[in-house]
């Protein structure tokens, strides 16, 4: 796990991805799926705080890298 990602909430991330350009597509219980227009599927869990691996997990899928995301929160 990277010590320099941030604890965030799903709704955070969520939020830091549409300004990305992602699409929300559908929500399967708390997992909502985002999609951005090039193809790329992203699976965020709305809960009040990400596991680290889990927000690292979001950041392999949505191929962005850290310094992206961070500029985008």
């Amino acid at each position: 796990m990277n010590p320099r990602l941030p604890i965030l909430s799903g709704h955070e991330v969520v939020t830091a991805l549409k300004r990305a350009q992602f699409i929300p597509i559908s929500q399967r219980g708390s997992h909502l799926k985002l999609r951005h227009p090039d193809g790329r599927t992203v699976i965020v869990p709305m809960h009040h705080e990400l596991a680290l691996g889990t927000l690292s997990s979001i950041l392999r899928q949505s191929q962005l890298t850290l310094e992206e995301f961070q500029r985008l929160l």
